[in-house]
């Protein structure tokens, strides 16, 4: 099939990508006490000379002492900011566009299991898992610093000069944690039976964020139904708890919806082909952007295990966007093993695809 859709400029709020292929935020753990170094971005600037249109840079984290579950994460405050506008130097000398992607972990703490965290870990209820509590929850004062906080990253990430900026909002992490009914039990207005009243911890953390950035710089909100803690586990069981879900978001400045699955040809509800990112797009009538195993045989969890992948057909994808299901589609291992993966898809180079191996999360390629 033609590639020729993939490869459509887009345009949002002024920010125009040449390409409708992003680079999906991956946690890479090289940035030693926290600070990303010039292989950090080298690294992403090769990803602009292979001509990706938009680069998500792995979870940077926020001035909070418990932010991150590893000390070679990096943090988006204090001495890491002239690190990161080298970054975005690098980035945009070799004619790409680049957003931080904006994480707090919260009582998740599978990586890097055995480095202490710096002061009280966040999270709504102190519940790692469902009915397993470790921690204390937060207090209304945990919760007001941890919202300025998100508000002063996206605001470093502004006079930094980045093109856009992502909310990590996914996967079992902070924000997603008070999302979800099984690790939220607060009985406050920060919590509550119903996925409207849970999310507003999120909906604060998008306003600071938009006032943060400003009006003009595109923000974008990762979101999951799955969790690191339980693969199967669902914010939104149907259309309509989704819609109360999302559309206080969009309201609250979101730009772009970044819905995560597994593998992102799987349909969302039954009834519909459609997946999670062609659901929030007919909700929220915003642009949304797919992922989950694109271009590979294999799915990313299992990658963790040692799995490796072999490319895989795009004609699903081609189809999906052919019909505007969803507006662009993020792609982690594939880019990870293969920096020129963009530039070999659009030549109809696919003999020279490469093959993902877990080698390649061990180094900076």
């Amino acid at each position: 099939m033609s590639v020729d859709v993939l490869f459509r400029p887009f345009t949002i709020k002024g920010l125009t990508l040449p390409n409708r292929i992003v680079m999906a935020p991956m946690t890479r753990s090289f940035s030693p006490n926290g600070i990303p170094t010039s292989d950090v971005a080298a690294y992403y600037r090769r990803r602009a000379e292979g001509d990706v249109g938009l680069i998500i840079t792995e979870g940077t984290v926020v001035e909070r002492p418990a932010a991150r579950n590893d000390a070679r994460v990096p943090v988006f405050h204090g001495e890491a900011l002239p690190e990161w506008k080298k970054v975005v130097d690098e980035v945009h000398a070799a004619g790409g566009l680049i957003a931080p992607q904006i994480w707090h972990v919260g009582s998740a703490r599978g990586q890097g299991a055995e480095w202490q965290p710096l002061g009280q870990v966040d999270s709504p209820s102190g519940l790692v898992m469902p009915g397993k509590q470790k921690y204390e929850p937060m207090t209304e004062e945990d919760i007001a610093d941890t919202i300025a906080a998100f508000g002063r990253s996206a605001r470093a990430a502004r006079d930094l000069g980045f093109d856009a900026a992502e909310i990590h909002s996914a996967h079992g992490y902070l924000i997603d944690q008070f999302y979800w009914a099984g690790v939220n039990a607060r009985g406050d207005r920060w919590g509550g039976p119903t996925i409207k009243e849970r999310a507003r911890f999120g909906v604060e953390v998008v306003k600071a964020v938009r006032e943060g950035l400003g009006p003009d710089i595109p923000l974008i909100i990762r979101l999951s139904q799955w969790k690191q803690q339980d693969y199967a586990a669902k914010i939104a069981e149907t259309p309509d708890e989704m819609a109360d879900w999302l559309l206080p978001l969009s309201d609250a400045g979101v730009d772009v919806f970044h819905c995560s699955q597994r593998r992102f040809w799987e349909p969302e509800f039954e009834g519909s082909d459609l997946n999670f990112a062609g659901w929030a797009k007919a909700i929220t009538k915003k642009p949304t952007i797919s992922v989950g195993s694109v271009g590979l045989d294999g799915e990313f969890i299992a990658a963790f295990g040692g799995a490796g992948s072999r490319p895989a057909s795009l004609d699903g994808l081609i189809q999906r966007m052919e019909r505007d299901e969803f507006d662009l589609i993020a792609v982690g291992r594939a880019l990870l093993a293969d920096p020129h993966w963009v530039q070999k898809i659009r030549d109809g180079r696919q003999a020279e695809l490469t093959d993902f191996e877990r080698g390649h999360m061990a180094v900076l390629h």
